[in-house]
């Protein structure tokens, strides 16, 4: 069978103790070589161990001991839990293959150059290395920076597209926090504002024209009066 007890040699141990079951039933239930139960119940394998119920751990039901005692061809299957427990998230750097490691200085120049705002800490925790090396490769020390270009870590199998994304959600909005914009004053107006027509008040729409002021700044004003004083000084003869 392919699963096997938490503690195959401890359960094995208290099922020799505690049973009348065969060598090849225990070895089956446990995952061992019969050589190896043998072993335990003369005391040469597993000295010392001390046995665990596999009843109380949930790994085994009483009837299925039951059965296996009264048939001594019969073999017991593990029970599995009704209730699967979601594991935590697992804190610290994250595990890189050792395949894909060569690739760790490309995508810290990449993140450096497209995402200064993500920190060393921050990068080191999602490609799983090291803040010497991140300096290494921003300062150009690092022993291989001529053959290193920026690559997405994402195309490099190195991160998920969500976990990268997260991450520099979560980094641009601490650099907002920590650095805001400053207001820059007065800006230039939009140019529907500067290039629309300005509109006449509307006394001046309506206000009458005067002809008079009209031909005067043209200079028929003058003319009008020279006529005038030409009549006055002609007398005809009697």
């Amino acid at each position: 069978m392919s699963d096997k007890p938490l503690m195959p040699l401890a359960t094995a141990v208290w099922l020799i103790e505690n049973t009348s079951l065969s060598f090849d039933q225990i070895a089956d239930f446990c995952v061992l070589h019969p050589l190896q139960v043998k072993g335990i119940a003369d005391g040469d394998v597993a000295a010392g161990v001390r046995g665990i119920n596999p009843i109380t751990n949930n790994q085994l039901t009483r009837e299925e001991l039951d059965k296996a005692q009264e048939n001594p061809d019969f073999r017991m299957k593990i029970s599995r839990t009704k209730t699967i427990v979601a594991e935590k998230p697992r804190k610290g750097p994250r595990y890189t293959p050792v395949s894909k490691r060569q690739n760790r200085p490309d995508a810290i120049l990449w993140l450096v150059r497209n995402h200064p705002e993500v920190s060393d800490a921050q990068i080191s925790k999602l490609l799983g290395t090291t803040k010497s090396t991140i300096q290494s490769v921003r300062d150009r020390s690092h022993w291989n920076s001529q053959n290193i270009t920026p690559q997405d870590p994402v195309g490099l199998g190195l991160c998920s597209q969500t976990d990268l994304d997260n991450l520099v959600r979560k980094a641009a909005a601490k650099h907002a926090k920590l650095h805001p914009t400053l207001d820059a004053g007065p800006t230039l107006k939009p140019a529907s504002e500067t290039l629309a027509p300005k509109e006449e008040p509307e006394e001046e729409r309506e206000k009458p024209i005067d002809l008079n002021k009209v031909f005067a700044n043209l200079g028929g004003g003058k003319t009008e009066e020279h006529d005038d004083d030409d009549d006055q000084g002609f007398r005809p003869r009697r």
